[in-house]
């Protein structure tokens, strides 16, 4: 792999005050595929790409990312958490947008070297952490509705605190009566761009409400809660933690699987199924939810306070954090900090 260093440090931010996503490293990842094969990584300086107006992902939107992080402890150790998971997950997005596999175990070797080079960006306060967004994008310079024939794959990193601004206090999220994220037989299950994209409209006037996020209801009957913008979700009924089965119109997240696990591991009832919005509002009616919350690469875990449905808000466990979702946030940041060991074979050290 060929490396460029730069001549020119960025300057840092305040680690402090980092919030999410708005700062990048002195580095970048990147990686071409013509002639049917990809071409031999790179790392180079962080810098912006130039493309024709007519390329590919700007007009038919093809294009995936996916979202992990790196971890530096008190001691220098530097780890990542289920990275390989992550790189298979884009490519089961990749197979739905007619993209070309990357090659999982070679991408996490650069990936581990790009971080190397970068270490000294990663900040080691409470809640913070290195995000890693790695991107692929349908490149060709024409016009024409087919699956493109040149990509382009990179890696951006970026030092972020928490993802929501009031960290561990719980979010309020509004059902959404109205749009649709992702019907069955369509692209919820990818992690491409135009389901972003799709989701804004409704995050926007849920925003002017006062909520943090959306949470979606299936596309075919409007009836089934599915997930929220950018989590997961699960609701604590009855003592089983339950989470949306993953049907195809929601994405298999890699926090959701370790929260199921873990949840599995400490004896902690849980169930994969379809849960109506009727079903939720009954629970809480009777008084047998007693916590919601979401998971994410980004928000780890955030606990839900407040649901808006069917017109009115309805409060979660007094609007504070359940012990089921202290629980969970603890053992998972643990093992990602290296706090707690990692019973699950999870983490992968950098250096």
């Amino acid at each position: 792999m060929k490396v460029t260093l730069t001549t020119q440090k960025r300057e840092k931010p305040d680690f402090a005050k980092l919030g999410f996503g708005r700062y990048f490293t002195d580095h970048m990842l990147v990686m071409e595929y013509n002639d049917g094969a990809w071409q031999e990584p790179e790392i180079i300086p962080y810098n912006d790409f130039r493309l024709s107006p007519a390329t590919t992902v700007l007009h038919y939107g093809q294009g995936i990312f996916d979202g992990l992080k790196a971890y530096k402890n008190a001691e220098g150790k530097i780890t990542l958490f289920r990275p390989y998971d992550n790189f298979n997950r884009i490519n089961n997005s990749a197979r739905r947008l007619c993209m070309p596999p990357i090659d999982v175990n070679k991408m996490v070797e650069c990936l581990k070297e790009l971080i190397r080079i970068d270490a000294d960006w990663i900040p080691t306060a409470p809640g913070t952490s290195l995000y890693i967004r790695p991107t692929m994008i349908g490149a060709d310079p024409q016009l024409g509705v087919h699956p493109a024939h040149h990509y382009l794959f990179y890696i951006i990193l970026s030092p972020v605190g928490s993802y929501y601004a009031g960290g561990l206090k719980p979010t309020k999220i509004m059902v959404e009566e109205q749009y649709v994220r992702a019907p069955i037989g369509g692209t919820g299950e990818a992690k491409c761009m135009g389901n972003y994209a799709a989701s804004l409209l409704a995050g926007e006037l849920a925003n002017k409400k006062g909520y943090d996020q959306v949470l979606w209801l299936d596309g075919k009957e409007h009836k089934y809660v599915e997930e929220v913008g950018s989590m997961n979700m699960f609701f604590v009924m009855d003592g089983v933690v339950r989470t949306p089965a993953l049907v195809g119109s929601i994405l298999p997240g890699i926090t959701r699987d370790s929260v199921i696990k873990v949840c599995k591991k400490a004896g902690i009832p849980v169930e994969e199924c379809r849960i109506s919005e009727d079903e939720v509002l009954e629970a809480l009616e009777r008084g047998t939810l007693s916590e919601a919350f979401g998971s994410g690469t980004a928000a780890v875990i955030s606990p839900v306070g407040v649901l808006h449905a069917k017109g009115r808000d309805h409060i979660i466990n007094n609007n504070e954090m359940g012990k089921i979702t202290s629980f969970l946030y603890d053992k998972i940041t643990g093992i990602q900090y290296g706090r707690l060991p990692d019973e699950f074979g999870w983490i992968v050290k950098v250096n």
